[in-house]
């Protein structure tokens, strides 16, 4: 499932480190450029390349919201849910978005477009209530607003990914 240069790179990747293990995350968001996203004989690769159980991969995978075992839309949306931001109103800003693209968190649009993420924080409590959109940081977001940051959005190329893969590009 991986190519050959994805492997390659894991594989340089790793010697980066004092210890190899200690590579995983960056090996899993290059993988990652390979689909967008990371099923299981992908992760199963992976582990093989690390010499890791499986299910430590996997355990990786499901505590992080930056992975995906599913494809997800071009454009993701996270959404902080953390004190801050819910004292200033996450909730209803992230039921308001959900019931705009009916969908619920962790869930992609039927066109494909978005995938709407309950994160835990996103660092930028002095922007509460506040998204990750794509790449950048919005807020302190109002209800109101939310249309024209989907607009902006549509207009925006997608969700990069987070590491350059071999030759220079993004997935």
């Amino acid at each position: 499932m991986l190519k050959e240069e994805i492997r390659n790179a894991i594989l340089e990747l790793q010697k980066l480190y004092p210890e190899k293990r200690s590579a995983l995350i960056p090996a899993l968001h290059l993988a990652q450029t390979e689909l967008g996203y990371l099923p299981r004989e992908m992760q199963n690769e992976v582990a093989e390349l690390f010499g890791l159980d499986p299910n430590e991969v996997n355990a990786v995978v499901t505590f992080y919201d930056m992975f995906f075992e599913d494809p997800v839309g071009k454009h993701l949306i996270h959404v902080c849910k953390n004190a801050s931001c819910m004292l200033r109103g996450a909730d209803g800003l992230l039921s308001r978005l959900c019931q705009k693209l009916k969908v619920q968190p962790g869930e992609t649009t039927e066109d494909g477009q978005f995938t709407v993420i309950a994160s835990e924080c996103l660092a930028a409590c002095d922007l509460a209530p506040m998204m990750l959109v794509d790449e950048k940081v919005v807020g302190p977001v109002q209800e109101n607003e939310l249309d024209r940051i989907l607009d902006a959005a549509r207009e925006g190329p997608g969700h990069p990914a987070p590491v350059e893969r071999p030759g220079g590009s993004h997935g």
